[in-house]
């Protein structure tokens, strides 16, 4: 997945961590931390830092333990054996200090695309990615934030395998070796990948779920291969469950999953609503099967901000992301509706109706 210059990336990170909202009402104290629940922490626009800090403390005053974190290799270690740790401190640290852990996305695998890589390293396949050295970089990044208990390191995996045996073998054989020093230097951080629920249903790859690590993790969108809701709430929840099946004797996990209100893509705030009620239940129902369920995400993002296109993703690991899809216009348009939408509160704070699901009313 090719990606902006560092500077413009770091401008994004810092305009997604320094952001400004107000606080939506609450009850006069926190519930106790689940660590089990999550939701990925953004904002609208940018701010200064005590906002930032605001908006933190209002997703860990709902009761979630956690949040994810996106590292990008070529943005940490720009020089071997250097690493650059300036797009990560602060998201970071606002986490330490609002009690979250964190479930790191190191981009390994990332839809159809791999890396990116720093300019160092040249454009390798999986079969020549040198195990040492990304367990040295993942081992320096799980040394500085000790908050990290949960690591991914390929995203809608199913997209990248689905044509080539050859890679997924590649890349079972690459996560062994990793998972083997990763365990041994940080035995308490569960590893694992991640597949898009959605994408393995709409196009039958429940084959390519593959058997490695601590978990199986997965990103859920209630949508079609056009990004386009498909589902009802109660359908979505029934699609909730096929993931424990694919995880089989291991947990499962859900690293992103949400529910869009764009209308342009035929959401709206009642079946959101509905749906996280629904993924609470579940959550509840089995959560010794769960290793956790993170909502993907807090805000709305202003109309037109959540631009994709097969070969530039938002910064983050998408849920069915534009890579694989074709290059196709419209479904990139579609995803970018989707995602702009999908927070539990509005861009200007006002919570949506599901926000009492997670915060209470």
């Amino acid at each position: 997945m090719k990606r902006p210059a560092a500077a413009a990336v770091a401008a994004v990170v810092a305009a997604a961590i320094i952001a400004y909202a107000a606080l939506a009402p609450g009850g006069p104290e926190a519930p106790a931390a689940d660590r089990g629940l999550g939701m990925v922490i953004n904002a609208p626009g940018a701010a200064d830092a005590a906002r930032a800090r605001a908006i933190y403390e209002q997703a860990a005053s709902t009761g979630i333990g956690r949040t994810n974190a996106y590292m990008f290799w070529d943005l940490v270690e720009p020089e071997p054996g250097r690493f650059d740790w300036s797009s990560t401190d602060a998201a970071m640290s606002l986490s330490r200090d609002s009690g979250l852990s964190v479930t790191l996305f190191f981009s390994l695998v990332n839809g159809a695309s791999l890396g990116p890589f720093p300019e160092w390293m040249g454009e390798p396949d999986l079969a020549s990615v040198d195990a040492g050295r990304l367990a040295a970089v993942l081992d320096a990044a799980l040394s500085r934030y000790g908050l990290v208990d949960s690591l991914i390191i390929a995203g809608q995996a199913e997209e990248h395998f689905r044509y080539s045996d050859s890679d997924a073998r590649a890349y079972q054989e690459l996560f062994g070796r990793v998972y083997s020093e990763i365990k041994e230097r940080h035995p308490g951080v569960l590893v694992g990948s991640a597949y898009s629920l959605h994408g393995i249903i709409n196009k039958d790859l429940a084959r390519i779920v593959g058997d490695e690590g601590d978990f199986v993790a997965f990103t859920y969108f209630p949508t079609d291969s056009l990004n386009e809701v498909s589902r009802t709430p109660s359908e979505a929840r029934a699609d909730l469950d096929l993931a424990l099946e694919l995880a089989g004797a291991r947990p499962a996990a859900f690293f992103e999953v949400g529910w869009s209100t764009s209308g342009f893509v035929g959401g709206s705030e009642a079946d959101q609503a509905a749906f996280a009620a629904e993924l609470l239940d579940f959550y509840g129902q089995n959560r010794g099967s769960l290793e956790f369920v993170t909502w993907y995400r807090q805000y709305d993002r202003p109309e037109g901000s959540c631009s994709f296109s097969p070969e530039l993703g938002e910064g983050q690991v998408s849920l069915g992301g534009a890579p694989g899809l074709g290059g196709s216009e419209h479904v990139a348009e579609r995803l970018g509706h989707y995602v702009c939408a999908s927070g539990l509160l509005r861009e200007d704070g006002s919570p949506k109706p599901a926000w009492a699901a997670f915060a209470g009313p």
